[in-house]
């Protein structure tokens, strides 16, 4: 970690940020952005907006045309894309489990990559569950045989295995009813109340607004209004 990062509290930071795909439209527009520690940000938009756009460039999957990302205190352009990725925690709309792994491979996939021991894989799996609020004798069970909650919470438990200092949801709660996607949220608001991780959300849904710490409209790549305290006092 950056002394930078550690005295401002951020993991996430756009500076004057603009993207534009090929000579086409640009998506986003002179974007200054924060995310810190410890919150759950929303970034909320309609379809088109530049949601996901945000979520690729800081993942390095896009490039931006002008400005910089930092991430961990360190520009996106200064990290190996690979070591990036595997740094953040990723949670998309319906999970995105592998359909033909068991919920412990699932959780298990990076670390396998990376060669943990078997021990302190099964280990981290297990308590990746409990945290998540998961019976450990669901890890031998498959993506097709869980409710769309417990996949989405399983997903959740992926995205904390190398206990990355980000965390990004996609539409987390998009495929879910109202009782499942306050489940999902209240566990997402959760992990950056620990005061290790920033938690960004992209989402067109607002029932996901009363667990955000700080809210952010974005519509044609802009930003159009901020919010604090979950929405209840306006920002200019």
């Amino acid at each position: 970690m950056s002394a930078d990062l550690f005295n401002n509290g951020l993991a996430i930071e756009f500076r004057n940020v603009s993207y534009r795909f090929g000579e086409g439209t640009e998506l986003i527009s002179d974007l200054n952005l924060q995310v810190r520690r410890t919150e759950t940000l929303v970034l909320l938009g309609r379809s088109g907006s530049g949601k996901t756009t945000t979520l690729k460039l800081i993942n390095a999957l896009a490039s931006p045309t002008s400005g910089e990302i930092l991430v961990e205190g360190r520009p996106t352009t200064q990290w190996d894309p690979i070591r990036l990725r595997r740094g953040i925690g990723y949670v998309i709309q319906d999970a995105g489990l592998f359909p033909h792994f068991t919920v412990e491979r699932n959780v298990a996939l990076v670390p396998k990559i990376e060669n943990w021991p078997s021990d302190r894989i099964r280990k981290r799996v297990t308590e990746l569950l409990q945290l998540v609020g998961l019976d450990a004798n669901l890890a031998a069970r498959y993506p097709r045989e869980l409710s769309g909650g417990q996949r989405q919470r399983v997903a959740i438990a992926r995205a904390l295995v190398n206990d990355p200092s980000i965390i990004l949801a996609d539409e987390p709660t998009a495929a879910l009813d109202s009782e499942n996607g306050h489940a999902i949220m209240s566990i997402l608001a959760g992990i950056a109340r620990q005061g290790t991780r920033g938690v960004l959300v992209v989402t067109h849904d607002p029932r996901i607004l009363p667990f955000a710490d700080r809210i952010i409209h974005i519509e044609d790549g802009r930003i159009v209004r901020k919010n604090g305290n979950g929405g209840a006092s306006a920002q200019p």
